[in-house]
């Protein structure tokens, strides 16, 4: 008898399936808002893709990994484009963003479009924004053009997502000519305080009007965050802050937001505080020099010195082109004047056995900073006979000491410029910048401009380390007097800093200021300066004078819409102002122009402060 096997019972399917979900139709869209920040209205939507309260695969990501272990992603992206264009009757006269990727947009390149009800002027796909996404998958763009042409002959736009994300390409963004590009989350989180994120923006939107599209912030999440890209001019913006994705289409935007982008203040913006310096490299020095052999008699060297009067010195080199020595003109005369017959004795014989045989060899591609240590080397030849500059270690040329010398103080001024290399406070140009920007908004300001008295003469009774400690109190109690969103300070060289304030209670964070520095100023002081209520020395026509304790004294504009023009005017009538206060034993004094072209200059009414208590010391005697 034959016993049969009992066959084994068939696997229930797996009520997960992505393929049951999509059979079944138990997927749902989500929408998240897109607002358009200079109206502050919402323009369209994003439709996200969501299961079932009961799947095991609650985000996007995990049903797609699932798609992909099925093998039904192109069926499943397919399934969500479906479903949310035929939300387009709902969505009404609003934008919807709708994600594909290039896979599946080739795939319908020769499938007839879907027919959602008529849009409000007549096109099919009109205010339907297909949105690209996984860039990196693009190898083939004839059959995403060639789908994306008849998308938008029927209405349809294109967006590219996430770009800066490390996917995008800009290969796309030039040949798609997408009408929207989405900045990746990344650089729009936190852009308030980091400037390399700020600097990407403005790249990219200097890439936007290049190529005729408009941006789309993607992820903000804070009012700060929105503050600045309203300021930078983003056109819109997407993120938790501005609408959760929910099942229904948003009518309005949240209160707070709404509050956030009608202030009428303009935020201050973050400074990339190494700019200047960026990218400038020894090869700056690079001097195209010739060289000679390892064997060069010294003959040859003094003959190449007569052919070329300019040249300092001459790099000996192997037969790999690597240098071995290098030999200075001003050595090769030395040896001749002070030996009796050199020529004759040493003319035919190496040079090398003369030449500094450990010349200093420099990179091309290194950082100029980091060869000041050649300026304070106790090796003094580098300053005399220069250096060798190399390329993967084969000889290019030879670099000066007079240029490096250059080339430093040119990039610190440069970088001084952008941020004070003592206190790391913004310089000139973030700050004429900033005033520029306050200007074209229009709305009032405040610009003050801090500076000490009595300071030279501190710096000189005590050094300048003395000095540099007091320079970094005033940055510390003129930033402890500003609120960083509203109020930027900048420090534009020596004890002269200067703020712009939009904070309602101005007044009286710089007076704080000005007798917070004053308290602490006087510690700085011996203990017998500090009885005396100053020091004896010499003033800056050599005269020996009695100076009280430093102190800060700070002038104020007043600007109103439309007052100055030029940044320039504003800087200048708060030096006035500041001329004003350090002859005012208050210390602070107020110019406002409003009421006429010709601008009136009063004292602010405020407590007294150390400085006026000073001015009432009576010097002892000279020492």
């Amino acid at each position: 008898m034959t016993v049969l096997p009992v066959p084994a019972p068939a696997s229930p399917p797996d009520p997960h399936a992505v393929r049951l979900l999509l059979r079944d139709e138990r997927l749902r869209m989500h929408w998240q808002p897109i607002v358009e920040l200079a109206t502050r209205t919402i323009i369209g939507h994003e439709g996200l893709v969501r299961t079932p309260a009961d799947c095991a695969w609650r985000s996007p990501d995990l049903l797609f990994a699932a798609a992909r272990r099925e093998g039904c992603t192109l069926e499943l992206e397919l399934a969500c484009v479906r479903l949310a264009l035929a939300a387009c009757c709902e969505a009404g006269t609003g934008r919807l963003f709708v994600n594909v990727s290039a896979e599946a947009l080739a795939a319908m390149a020769d499938e007839p479009l879907p027919q959602p009800c008529p849009r409000h002027d007549g096109l099919p796909l009109a205010g339907v924004v297909l949105e690209l996404t996984e860039h990196e998958r693009v190898h083939d763009l004839e059959p995403v053009q060639r789908a994306l042409a008849r998308w938008r002959a029927a209405g349809a736009t294109l967006a590219l997502d996430d770009f800066g994300d490390g996917r995008s390409s800009l290969r796309l963004w030039s040949e798609l000519r997408p009408e929207f590009v989405k900045i990746d989350k990344y650089f729009v989180r936190d852009v308030h305080r980091m400037g390399d994120k700020l600097k990407t923006i403005r790249a990219l939107q200097q890439l936007a009007d290049t190529f005729g599209s408009r941006l789309i912030a993607e992820g903000v999440e804070h009012a700060d965050e929105l503050l600045v890209l309203r300021d930078l001019g983003i056109p819109y913006a997407q993120g938790y802050l501005l609408g959760r994705p929910g099942a229904a289409l948003a009518s309005g935007l949240p209160a707070g937001v709404l509050e956030t982008l009608a202030a009428r203040h303009i935020v201050v913006l973050p400074e990339d505080r190494h700019i200047a310096n960026r990218g400038l490299t020894a090869q700056t020095l690079l001097i195209e020099a010739p060289a000679l052999p390892k064997d060069a008699s010294h003959a040859q060297v003094a003959e190449l010195f007569h052919q070329h009067p300019d040249l300092e010195s001459v790099a000996l080199l192997d037969e790999r082109q690597r240098p071995v020595g290098l030999i200075a003109r001003h050595t090769l005369q030395e040896l001749s004047l002070n030996q009796l017959y050199f020529r004759e004795l040493y003319g035919r014989r190496p040079a090398l056995i003369h030449a500094n045989t450990q010349p200093l060899c420099v990179e091309i591609h290194t950082p100029i900073e980091q060869l000041t240590q050649v300026l304070t080397s106790p090796d003094q030849r580098y300053l005399r006979e220069g250096f060798i500059l190399t390329e993967n270690g084969r000889y290019r040329g030879l670099g000066t000491s007079e240029q490096l010398v250059r080339r430093v103080t040119e990039a610190r001024i440069e970088a001084a410029r952008h941020a004070n290399p003592l206190t790391a406070l913004p310089g000139n140009v973030p700050l004429t910048m900033h005033i520029e920007r306050l200007l074209d908004h229009g709305e009032p300001f405040i610009a003050c401009y801090a500076d000490l008295n009595h300071f030279k003469a501190f710096n000189d009774q005590y050094g300048y380390w003395r000095g540099d400690e007091m320079i970094r109190l005033l940055a510390k109690c003129l930033a402890a007097a500003c609120d960083t969103r509203l109020d930027f300070l900048g420090h534009v060289g020596g004890d002269d800093f200067v703020l712009l304030m939009q904070s309602p209670d101005w007044a009286e964070r710089i007076e704080r200021a000005i007798r917070t520095f004053n308290e602490q100023a006087r510690l700085l002081y011996d203990e017998a300066a500090r009885a005396a209520g100053g020091i004896w020395a010499e003033d800056r026509h050599g005269v020996q004078r009695f100076h009280p304790l430093t102190t800060l004294a700070v002038g104020v504009v007043h600007v109103h819409p439309g007052q100055y023009r030029q940044a320039e005017a504003v800087a200048s009538a708060a030096a006035l102002a500041k001329h004003h206060a350090k002859q005012s034993a208050q210390g602070l004094y107020l110019l406002d122009g409003a009421a006429s072209s010709a601008a009136t200059v009063a004292p602010i009414a405020t407590a007294p402060t150390a400085a006026a208590t000073m001015s009432a010391v009576t010097p002892p005697p000279c020492q």
